[in-house]
């Protein structure tokens, strides 16, 4: 089970660099941020995904929260599981807004012309659990 995990993590670790191209996030701007060496930085994520990559430490991953965001970050966990920034203060004004954006996205979801008409999709069910796991943080 573990080379399972192993092999499932690496390759997640590539799709986090094509995503962190595809996004302009550079690798250098990383280094500078998270304090991770660069040449370290290139093992974790290799730019050409031909060779496999070094499996990264927590205080990696631990560094790399100053610089990437947390979305990718959450590519390393397993399914269920993600990586969330603990809100500094409460702005209840932001939570009602984020809390109205799930109740109109779910009933948007149960729609008979929606994805998956009344049920709820695989698409919805995932932007609802992604609604859900801002307001649980």
């Amino acid at each position: 089970m573990v080379s399972d995990d192993s092999t499932i993590v690496r390759r997640n670790q590539l799709a986090i660099r094509r995503e962190m191209d595809r996004r302009g996030i550079h690798l250098k701007a990383v280094h500078f941020d998270s304090g991770v060496p660069y040449p370290s930085l290139l093992s974790y994520f290799p730019a050409d995904g031909s060779r496999e990559p070094a499996m990264m430490p927590v205080c990696a991953l631990h560094a790399l929260t100053r610089a990437l965001p947390a979305d990718l970050l959450s590519l390393l966990l397993p399914p269920g599981f993600c990586i969330v920034p603990v809100p500094e203060g409460v702005d209840y004004d932001e939570i009602s807004v984020a809390c109205r954006d799930f109740v109109d996205t779910k009933e948007r979801a149960h729609h008979p012309n929606s994805e998956a008409g009344c049920a709820i999709g695989p698409g919805e069910h995932a932007k609802l659990s992604e609604k859900v796991a801002r307001l649980r943080s």
